[in-house]
């Protein structure tokens, strides 16, 4: 018993305990954020895929190197730097979304006081007004794109249409959308009570989607995939009203939905928001939902 004692007492001795600093913990604090938010981020992209192949490739090459396999081991060597950069042009749309969700996220906002004032980014009235003009232009069939800026500025892609600089009202959107008049063909850029400007070219989205949903669908996806506006669309075909937003389609939405999101993006405080009516984003956020 003593002599166990002894080595016991032997062994902790030799053990080196390092002392931990309150920068070592910030540290620790710091990395697990980063990694609990690239697991997210994973989960939701492409990425989650890529990794489960990778994590099955990695099985491959440790069992080939277990096993002393040279020839696969030399072929893996000369290949792995291809393959990271490959996997980097792959996950480039992905990781521009991340790296702009980044940036969007509250606390960032609060130190940095990025965008909307004491009433919000818009008024209650030009959410009004924006829901009047699609459901009138729904009940006709008229085709409508409308993008509605946030914390990332759309210039370069108002730089491609006509310059408006107008309060937002339903005639004023009615008028521009009206079939086979000049600002009619493109999209209408939005910031705050004003529209910028018209007839504005979008970035189509790559992503395979359903085959009754045309261009304009196509483009409003586009860019919720670059940007985080958000982007509502009427379907000239159906009459039906969609909306995109950070990557999502929701199709054939009602009047409250539409007044939903756009409350939600109003960046008002939270005591002067409606209750109840957050059903888009909630189901959004909270499921990771895709309604393409």
């Amino acid at each position: 018993m003593q002599r166990l004692r002894a080595i016991l007492s032997n062994y902790f001795t030799d053990i080196h305990i390092p002392s931990i600093r309150w920068t070592d913990i910030v540290e620790i604090i710091v990395l697990a954020v980063l990694i609990y938010y690239l697991m997210i981020w994973i989960r939701k992209t492409r990425a989650y895929a890529l990794l489960r192949m990778l994590l099955i490739v990695a099985v491959f090459v440790i069992i080939a190197a277990l096993l002393n396999m040279t020839t696969i081991m030399w072929v893996i060597q000369h290949v792995a730097s291809v393959a990271i950069l490959a996997i980097v042009v792959i996950l480039q749309p992905e990781l521009r979304h991340g790296l702009m969700e980044l940036g969007q996220k509250n606390w960032v906002g609060s130190i940095l006081q990025l965008g909307g004032s004491e009433n919000g980014r818009f008024s209650d009235r030009t959410i009004d007004e924006i829901i009047r003009a699609c459901a009138e232009m729904a009940k006709v069939r008229t085709g409508v794109l409308i993008v509605i800026e946030q914390e990332i500025p759309l210039t370069e892609f108002e730089d491609t249409g006509i310059e408006i600089d107008a309060v937002v009202s339903s005639q004023l959107l009615i008028n521009i959308f009206e079939k086979n008049t000049p600002l009619h063909d493109g999209a209408v850029i939005v910031r705050g009570d004003r529209v910028v400007a018209a007839t504005c070219y979008l970035p189509l989205s790559e992503r395979p989607i359903d085959k009754d949903l045309g261009t304009r669908h196509r483009a409003a996806l586009g860019m919720a995939e670059s940007s985080d506006a958000l982007v509502i669309v009427v379907s000239e075909e159906t009459g039906h009203i969609s909306l995109a937003y950070r990557g999502d389609l929701d199709r054939d939405v009602d009047a409250g939905t539409l007044k939903a999101a756009l409350v939600k993006i109003q960046n008002k405080s939270e005591q002067d928001q409606p209750k109840g009516i957050f059903r888009f984003f909630s189901r959004k956020e909270k499921n990771g939902e895709k309604n393409i």
